[in-house]
C-alpha cells in the first residue's frame, strides 16, 4: 500500500472514531438530560406513562395544532399518539432542550409516517 493510500486509510478511521465519540458522548448528555427532566434516574421516556407525558412533555399550541392536525389526517390513535411524544421528548433531550418544539415533534411525526409506510 502506498504512503497515501496509508494516510487516506488513517484519516478516514479517525474521522469515522471522532464521530463516534461525539455522537457516544451527545447520547449520554441526552440520557442526563432526560433524567434531570423526569428527576428519576430509573424513568426512561421510552416508559412515560400517558399522565407522565403530559407532565413532561407539554406541547405549545402550534405544536399542540400540529399534533392534532396528524392524529386525524393519519386516523392515529392514542397510542400512536404517546409513542410520537416520546420520540419528540428523545429528540428535543438530544438537541438539550427543555420544551419539545415545533421542529421535534415534526421530525417524531416523520418517523411514524415512514413507519407506517415501511410496514403497511
Amino acid at each position: 500500500m502506498s504512503p497515501v493510500n496509508k494516510i487516506a486509510k488513517l484519516t478516514i478511521y479517525s474521522q469515522s472514531s471522532h464521530s463516534s465519540l461525539r455522537f457516544r458522548k451527545r447520547c449520554a448528555q441526552a440520557e442526563r438530560f432526560e433524567h434531570r427532566n423526569a428527576n428519576d434516574s430509573s424513568l426512561y421516556n421510552a416508559n412515560l406513562s400517558s399522565r407522565q407525558l403530559r407532565t413532561y412533555c407539554p406541547l405549545d399550541d402550534a405544536c399542540q395544532n400540529l399534533m392534532k392536525a396528524s392524529v386525524n389526517e393519519m386516523g392515529l390513535s392514542a397510542r400512536a399518539h404517546d409513542k410520537i411524544l416520546r420520540v419528540a421528548r428523545t429528540i428535543a433531550d438530544l438537541d438539550a432542550s427543555d420544551e419539545i418544539r415545533h421542529a421535534h415533534l415534526s421530525e417524531a411525526i416523520n418517523y411514524r409516517i415512514l413507519d407506517r409506510n415501511l410496514w403497511h
